[in-house]
């Protein structure tokens, strides 16, 4: 399909910048979810959350990889969750058939509102990485997280990694950067749950798709470096940040819909 070439660039300028923010704290779909809804006007919902997906899959795997080669992956607790969230996430698009989206904008934007002043307020939260749970209580915990977030990621989707960073130190004794670290590698198993789904629906637009992986991948690349290289308190900066964006964001699309 033929996109004109400055709006090939805005795609492109998207998932770049989608795929910094994704690696450092998530809630790259904020930017690029709107840009191929803007761009591509006559394409199904559907098709261009599929085309999403594929933009960012490879710029998390990226970030996964990164992460794993530079910080000391807590795998017990971030595997059974990965393998929860993927399960479920597929759960959960199965489930956008016969249950309303709608209903879940003000419940989102309260836990929006209620991490940020957690975390805004308590200036230590997330700076030391103390793991607070092992064996059977891990397991379940990292199960029920992977789970819960998984079929949110399914069903809705805006603001998981932002979540799952908060989830991984509250619940975890995560620091900001080991939290950020996990939550690739859960996202990237609910990306790949996504595209098992919208692939052999042909919910996607492959080459330009393609195009902007290539693009999220170097934004990818770019955020990671960063966060490593700065460590957790550049990552709580930027986690405040973004959830102050999504809150801004819930609270109009929420408006809008009482409205409307």
């Amino acid at each position: 399909m033929g996109v004109d070439p400055l709006l090939l660039l805005a795609l492109l300028a998207s998932a770049f910048c989608a795929g910094f923010i994704d690696a450092v704290v998530g809630g790259g779909g904020l930017i690029q979810i709107p840009a191929l809804f803007s761009v591509l006007p006559r394409e199904l919902p559907a098709t261009l959350f599929g085309t999403n997906k594929v933009a960012c899959i490879l710029g998390t795997a990226n970030s996964t990889w990164r992460y794993a080669q530079h910080v000391d992956m807590p795998w017990r607790t971030t595997l059974p969750a990965a393998l929860a969230a993927f399960a479920c996430s597929y759960l959960g698009a199965m489930a956008v058939a016969w249950l309303p989206r709608e209903f879940l904008r003000p419940m989102i934007l309260i836990l929006l509102v209620g991490a940020a002043i957690y975390t805004f307020r308590r200036k230590d939260f997330g700076s030391e990485h103390r793991p607070q749970h092992a064996g059977h209580r891990e397991l379940l915990l990292a199960l029920a997280l992977g789970g819960v977030i998984g079929f949110y990621d399914g069903f809705f989707g805006p603001g998981t990694g932002s979540f799952l960073i908060f989830l991984f130190v509250r619940f975890f004794g995560f620091d900001f950067l080991h939290a950020s670290a996990s939550a690739k590698l859960v996202n990237l198993a609910t990306n790949v749950a996504a595209l098992s789904y919208f692939i052999p629906n042909a919910y996607v637009l492959p080459l330009i798709g393609a195009v902007m992986a290539i693009a999220n991948v170097g934004g990818s690349i770019f955020g990671t470096h960063l966060a490593i290289r700065n460590g957790s308190a550049f990552v709580r900066r930027f986690f405040l940040i973004v959830v102050s964006v999504l809150i801004v964001k819930f609270a109009w699309d929420t408006w809008q819909h009482a409205a409307f």
